[in-house]
């Protein structure tokens, strides 16, 4: 059962071992409140609105935007605002989360930044819908993901924080499920907003979400001040060299990257063209391709939330990581397979529902690994996890323009599922050599 937090920090005695944020801490990074009953729904919520953006915009809004504006182009100009996006995005997460783990406010370290990001990304997706330039659409795009960048870092920062390792599993798991749940909902609202082709309703719609949620949750989940909490003195050159984590001092962290980067690539590339595959590769209009597009969400939903729930208790019940790892890389390798040898809507949907089950699998579990296998046991959580971070943003910004290449130069459509195949498998492989967790 999860404790509730003292009325008063600065008065109250914290549990054994735990010195609060109002006291002196010699360099140790300020406590946070222990997880109360609006934690992990809290958790879920945020996750379901932030992703419900990446979903809905990365599957329909943005592809069908940079469509009307120059379907012959279509797809080189939604990989250059991909890739563009990806430059300037890069670092987002490790340098708000280095920046968070510093800050002392009233507010805690992780609100500041939560609430800024939500601002700034909310009012630029507001006139979104309204550009009819490649370039301006661009420009948002990347303004608006690294704002949302300032969410999820400090977010993600939030589970080791206030979690002990052994309930991490399942607080992973309910970050996992809002993810899912709102790629899902977040595809839906688009597939709506897509049929009607009022993008700008869509895009205002997802700018007002995350600025209510994000306000909401750290308003009734308040963390503990850290405005009276040590802080080293600020020196550009550890800040800088901070950003570099020793793969030879910290083996594990290097492998748990590698791995990460190698699965969310494979498994993006084949995302990120979703959405023309289905004009391009089984032949559908625009318009049937929303609609698919939320049918496949849909067909997915239930066995990746499953597999999600299960994983991350199952995980913490048994004291185990990897073998989650590989067994959701041979499922996404599989599934795969699916539409190489069914160019139609039978195989995309035996895709979706097997890669559900396989990535709902993986994304729990990984997650809780990403937090055990930290430099120095999460004393720079926030930084570290957005270091981790750049092994998912950086395939997903990337994405686009690598299966560019592999359409127009390596074969076309199917050689994209080729490529995610093995980039599962090699992720497999990575994991192995990873020895603080088992």
């Amino acid at each position: 059962m999860s404790a509730l937090p003292p009325s008063d920090p600065a008065t109250e005695l914290a549990p054994t071992g735990v010195i609060t944020a109002t006291e002196p801490l010699h360099g140790d990074p300020p406590a946070s409140p222990p997880p109360t009953w609006r934690t992990l729904p809290g958790l879920l919520t945020v996750g379901l609105v932030l992703f419900g953006i990446y979903g809905g915009i990365g599957a329909i809004l943005l592809p069908m935007q940079v469509a009307i504006i120059d379907d012959a182009n279509k797809v080189q100009n939604l990989a250059i605002v991909s890739t563009v996006s990806f430059v300037f995005t890069l670092f987002a997460q490790p340098i708000v989360g280095a920046i968070s783990d510093r800050t002392r406010s009233r507010l805690g370290r992780r609100a500041p930044w939560m609430v800024g990001g939500a601002l700034i990304g909310g009012v630029l997706l507001l006139g979104m819908g309204f550009l009819d330039s490649v370039f301006w659409v661009g420009v948002f795009w990347v303004l608006i993901q690294v704002a949302l960048n300032a969410v999820q870092g400090p977010l993600s920062a939030i589970t080791p924080d206030r979690f002990p390792r052994d309930r991490r599993g399942g607080a992973s798991a309910m970050f996992g499920i809002g993810t899912q749940v709102g790629m899902t909902l977040g595809i839906m609202a688009a597939g709506v907003f897509a049929e009607t082709l009022d993008l700008g309703l869509g895009y205002a719609s997802y700018g007002i979400a995350i600025i209510v949620v994000t306000v909401v949750f750290v308003v009734v989940d308040r963390d503990w001040s850290s405005k009276e909490a040590a802080v080293e003195a600020w020196s550009w050159k550890k800040f800088l060299a901070g950003f570099w984590v020793s793969p030879r001092q910290y083996p594990d962290f290097a492998w748990a990257f590698t791995a990460r980067f190698a699965l969310m690539l494979g498994y993006f590339v084949v995302v990120a063209m979703s959405f023309y595959m289905l004009t391009d590769y089984v032949g559908m209009s625009l318009v049937e391709a929303g609609q698919a597009t939320v049918m496949l969400t849909l067909v997915s939903l239930v066995p990746t939330l499953a597999a999600i729930a299960l994983s991350g208790w199952w995980s913490d019940r048994i004291g185990k990581r990897k073998v989650f790892i590989y067994v959701s890389s041979a499922i996404m390798a599989a599934g795969f397979v699916a539409p190489i040898l069914m160019p139609d809507m039978t195989g995309m949907i035996i895709l979706n529902v097997v890669n559900g089950i396989g990535f709902g699998l993986y994304m729990s579990v990984d997650a809780a690994l990403m937090t055990e296998v930290l430099p120095g046991g999460g004393t720079a959580a926030a930084k570290d996890l957005g270091i981790l971070n750049i092994a998912t943003n950086v395939p997903q910004a990337m994405s686009a323009a690598i299966a560019g290449i592999i359409i127009t130069s390596l074969g076309g459509y199917a050689m994209l599922f080729v490529f995610g195949i093995v980039l599962t498998v090699v992720a497999a492989i990575a994991t192995a050599p990873i020895k603080s967790v088992r």
